[in-house]
């Protein structure tokens, strides 16, 4: 027993061994209970002076070590090609200026202004400058101190990221959406219809799967932004675009038809659409269609303009496009207010034609 009370005193003493290390003495609990619970203290406060102390004895982390082990733990888990490529592409540039042997507890706030300074004077966006340099950045730093336990030095990100203006809202007019289904390949056609009709990112559409679609329950699982998932709801439009391609590949829901056999793959075949495919039909279309400032991601845009012009709830848009705060959402509001303005314009303007009251004149 390492709590046990001493012939002939009062009180209770705790008596244990941690990493071959003996520790003893009296404690001030007067029973049982309350002097177990008062050692469990103590072997916890142990056991945190015992590993401060060997994080003090070996070597401090270096930023080059911290990069690796983000990108073994954390950015090889990403669902995304892309997001890998951009994670790690932006871990690179951080080291090149960084150094890979500079320890992280010597990256404080001068280091991070430099850097932001430096990818100012590349010419990029403030919105590139925060996802290249000072998120990335912050997320290794983050994750060395909470989870490797590393000492790392205290850090005012506020005052590192830059403001960015507010995201543009680009809607496809119904003229332009008959220009890009003329234009586009037929069998692009079902992703490119079930984004707009669904709003799911670029990166949801491509990786889903069969398994993902309930059809009984009319669900649909997404792979949302940032590992997290959600759902949303199989409309009649979805499974009219979804149903018909059924069958054409085992796991993929979207897929293209090889044209030419070559590179092992045969001439007719259905494979899964791939980004790099994708963008490649994407621009091709666009520029045959003559669509300008359009995007992929602007598909989602219209699907959320779309339906708060229909129904006015912004709560539903928030609900279909996965968004876990309102304030996201709340950039699609000036939908409600430019159609509010253009009903009162047009009550204004059958005011102007109505006869005017007889005036009436007092004697």
């Amino acid at each position: 027993m390492s709590v046990y009370r001493r012939a002939g005193r009062e009180g209770y003493s705790y008596d244990f061994q941690t990493d071959g290390r003996r520790f003893s003495g009296r404690l001030e609990a007067t029973n049982r209970r309350d002097a177990e619970a008062e050692e469990k203290r103590i072997k916890a406060q142990v056991r945190a002076d015992l590993d401060r102390t060997r994080r003090r004895a070996r070597a401090p982390m270096t930023w080059g070590e911290a990069c690796r082990l983000y990108v073994e733990q954390v950015a090889s888990l990403y669902r995304g090609r892309r997001a890998r490529q951009k994670c790690e592409a932006a871990l690179a540039w951080l080291t090149l200026w960084i150094g890979a042997d500079t320890p992280l507890a010597a990256i404080g706030n001068r280091t991070v202004s430099d850097l932001v300074a430096r990818r100012r004077g590349d010419g990029v966006a403030p919105a590139t400058v925060n996802r290249s340099c000072t998120e990335p950045l912050r997320r290794v730093l983050n994750r060395a101190a909470k989870v490797w336990e590393e000492e790392v030095a205290p850090i005012d990100w506020r005052q590192h990221v830059l403001g960015e203006p507010q995201e543009r809202v680009r809607e496809l007019g119904a003229d332009e959406e008959a220009r890009l289904f003329a234009s586009l390949r037929p069998d692009y056609h079902a992703i490119v219809r079930f984004a707009l009709a669904s709003g799911v990112r670029l990166a949801g559409c491509l990786a889903l799967t069969w398994s993902d679609i309930d059809w009984q329950a009319r669900r649909i699982r997404i792979r949302g932004k940032g590992e997290r998932d959600y759902t949303v709801p199989l409309s009649t439009l979805m499974q009219a675009i979804l149903s018909p391609l059924r069958g054409r590949h085992e796991t993929a829901v979207f897929t293209y038809v090889v044209q030419r056999t070559r590179d092992g793959r045969t001439a007719g075949a259905c494979l899964p659409i791939t980004e790099s495919g994708l963008s490649s039909e994407w621009r091709r279309a666009k520029a045959d269609a003559g669509l300008e400032n359009f995007r992929f991601h602007d598909t989602r845009h219209t699907r959320a303009t779309r339906l708060l012009r229909r129904t006015g709830n912004l709560k539903q848009v928030q609900k279909l496009l996965g968004h876990s705060r309102i304030e996201t959402t709340a950039r699609y509001a000036h939908v409600t207010e430019d159609d509010l303005l253009a009903a009162l314009d047009a009550e204004s303007h059958q005011n102007s034609h109505r006869p005017r009251a007889a005036k009436i004149i007092r004697q």
